[in-house]
């Protein structure tokens, strides 16, 4: 599937011009749901909001960055609270705050991930502003990062980042179905920074772009928590499971470390089956974070979880943490002259 969709959307050519038609009322369409929710929203809510999303179809490296600015603003003291769709879970009813035992199944791969990795509060709500609303009734928190909500405009934000896998690009630069553009790339100059995963990207233009990259930080023994240097990799025959937007990422990563990687790759939010996870041989199986949620109770002892660290340059943190102030005294100055207007 990913080669295919490789083909289809992120090589120069546009194989799918015929879907054109479809193209433009997907357009039309998400200018429509952009323009209505924009045109009805209440005023922002009390405290800042941050939204991280992107353009493009597939994985960037979205969550890594979610968990990067959550650990960014609590070593400034704040309190964060993750908002998210819970995309694959099932749960009985909204919203959803996540605990250490709430399974994948419920509340979908990505909450559960970001609240093992951040100890956080997660508030799973495919509505997300009245997640949004219960989390600050609770008081969980004083500040709200959106995982994947660019497109979500029922939610009111302050800060909006933007963020491109750097080798994928904008593929053909074609709107669903063509290509992967889930709106035309003029909204970019709504949101505050570009994040480029991987390497800059000259497709992109934007006063405040910046690169991440993703560096592996551990790798963890499923079933045992027993954790390993990640160069111990090297050299080693390498199974690698990947139900994530990008899988051949994660196999590269994998390749450069050294390992001989044999690749599986599944659809984003697979679920996941013991078939999936069987080994020939002496492999290691290999797998993301997000995945390993997933595999806690089907797993074998040979399980190992990658982790992967989000790195951000100095001046991309020293602006982020200003502009999230300078919302921050903004909403503290508009509550004081209502608490005067009466």
């Amino acid at each position: 599937m990913t080669t295919l969709i490789d083909r289809l959307w992120y090589g120069r050519k546009r194989p799918l011009w015929p879907l054109y038609p479809l193209a433009w009322l997907y357009r039309a369409i998400a200018q429509n749901r952009r323009r209505k929710a924009w045109s009805v929203r209440h005023m922002a809510l009390d405290v800042p909001v941050v939204v991280v999303g992107n353009l493009t179809a597939g994985g960037t490296g979205k969550s890594p960055l979610t968990a990067k600015l959550v650990t960014l603003l609590k070593e400034q003291g704040w309190r964060p609270v993750i908002l998210s769709r819970g995309y694959g879970g099932r749960a009985d009813s909204y919203p959803l705050c996540v605990d250490e035992g709430t399974p994948a199944e419920t509340a979908g791969d990505e909450p559960v991930m970001l609240r093992m990795e951040t100890g956080c509060p997660v508030v799973v709500d495919p509505r997300r502003k009245r997640g949004a609303l219960w989390a600050l009734e609770h008081n969980l928190g004083d500040i709200l990062i959106c995982d994947d909500g660019l497109q979500h405009y029922e939610l009111p934000r302050d800060i909006e980042l933007a963020v491109f896998d750097a080798a994928r690009g904008v593929g053909n630069g074609a709107g669903i179905p063509v290509g992967p553009l889930r709106e035309p790339l003029e909204r970019l100059s709504a949101v505050d920074f570009v994040i480029t995963n991987g390497g800059h990207l000259d497709a992109i233009e934007h006063p405040a772009k910046y690169v991440m990259t993703l560096q592996p930080s551990g790798l963890r023994n499923l079933r045992t928590g027993q954790e390993i240097p990640v160069d111990s990799l090297s050299g080693q025959s390498v199974l690698a499971v990947a139900g994530i937007g990008n899988p051949g990422r994660f196999f590269a990563t994998l390749e450069s470390l050294g390992a001989r990687v044999t690749g599986r790759a599944l659809a984003d939010h697979h679920r996941f089956r013991a078939s999936d996870l069987e080994l020939n041989g002496e492999e290691r199986l290999v797998m993301t974070a997000k995945d390993a949620v997933k595999c806690r109770d089907i797993a074998g002892d040979n399980a190992w979880v990658l982790s992967v660290t989000a790195s951000l340059p100095e001046d991309f943190k020293l602006a982020f943490l200003s502009r999230v102030r300078e919302c921050s005294d903004q909403l503290t100055h508009h509550e004081s002259e209502r608490a005067q207007n009466g």
